[in-house]
This record gives structure tokens, sequence and C-alpha cells, in this order.
């Protein structure tokens, strides 16, 4: 059986139990808390050397990190990974955006505000420059979303579940999603796809 290494609040972890869920794949949940440093133990990381979740051991044993190279190694040959090349290739332009361009901001402020109790005087001093480049991402996401239902193409699939998992929480990190209708719409479809789940579902 597959064991997931994982954070409950974290939205990479999120992506993969996500993904997990509406794979109907059956999997162990292993939680570690990044706030007590548990994925820095010489235990852990002997598991990832990165310290960091979600970490996947797959049935061999082996370990697999990085929530992106999860999210492919659990879809490759379903609907959810595209066949067509161009399509596969435009999931991966999202899912770099969301690594590069809206984590780094979104997730980050998140974190910050909803699990620290304060912020440093860096952070403060960081704090109105990721404010802006989340919006700007956000503003991407809400032009792009403006003629399609879903990010590549008209189906639901792992461009959707990377860009979901930070966004559908970026009010925790105060965001103002009420300005974005088509991000709105487009959220609200993503909670009624089959075998959804939400960021703090365990497996039974």
């Amino acid at each position: 059986m597959l064991t997931l290494y994982d954070f409950m609040g974290s939205g990479n972890g999120y992506k993969v139990r996500l993904l997990l869920a509406q794979l109907c794949l059956p999997y162990r949940l292993i939680e570690r808390d990044i706030l007590k440093g548990e994925t820095r133990t010489p235990e852990f990381l002997q598991k990832n050397p990165n310290g960091r979740i979600p970490t996947l051991q797959l049935e061999d044993g082996t370990y697999l990190a990085e929530s992106g190279a999860i999210l492919w190694y659990l879809a490759e040959g379903t609907a959810f990974a595209p066949a067509d090349r161009r399509a596969r290739a435009e999931t991966l332009q999202w899912m770099f955006f969301e690594q590069y361009s809206h984590e780094p901001y979104i997730a980050v402020v998140r974190y910050w505000r909803h699990f620290l109790t304060k912020l440093s005087p860096l952070q403060e001093l960081d704090l109105p420059e990721r404010l802006k480049k989340g919006y700007d991402a956000l503003e991407v996401m809400e032009r792009h979303l403006e003629t399609r239902p879903f990010f590549v193409g008209k189906r639901y699939g792992l461009a959707d579940i990377a860009l979901y998992a930070y966004t559908h929480v970026a009010h925790e990190g105060e965001f103002d999603l009420a300005r974005y209708p088509h991000i709105n719409a487009w959220l609200a479809r993503v909670a009624e796809q089959p075998g959804y789940v939400t960021i703090d579902h365990k497996p039974t």
C-alpha cells in the first residue's frame, strides 16, 4: 500500500490527497507536523533529504518527493494526465506557474497569517510585495478562465488540482477572492468533481 507523509494544513500535500481520493487509491497517512520540525529529524531525512512533505512511499518501499512529481506518478495512464502532447505541455506549464508564480506568494502569505502567531520584521517588510505578486497570479488565472471551464482544454485535470490547492484557501492569507468571478466559478466546478475531498480529509 502507498504511504503518504503529510501535514494536513499543507496545500502541496492536499494536491496529492485529492488526487488519491479521486483515483480511489487506498493509502496510509502518516502526519508530520512541520511546525514542530518533524520533517527535519534524521529518521525523516532518510526518506526525503530535503525534509519536506508531501513524501510518498511507494509499494516497493522507495520514496518520491515533490508534489508535482507525485501527481504525475499517480496520474500516469489515467484521464487526469493528458495523452495529447500539447495538452501535457500545457498542464506542465500551469503546474510550473503554480510553483513559481503562485505558491511562493499565495501559499507563503497564507502560512504566515494562518499558522504563525506573529510575523518577524523581515516578513512584515516582505509582505506587501508577496501580496502584490499573489494578486498578479490571481489576475493571470482570472483572465485565463474567462473563456474556459478548466485550465487545460475542457476537462478537469492535474493543472486544476495544482492550482486549486492553495487558491481555495487564499482567503486564509486574507487575499480577497470576491473580485474574481471566473476563479470563483472554477473553484465551484472543482468542488463538484467526482471523488472530491476537502483539505482536512483523512483516509478511513
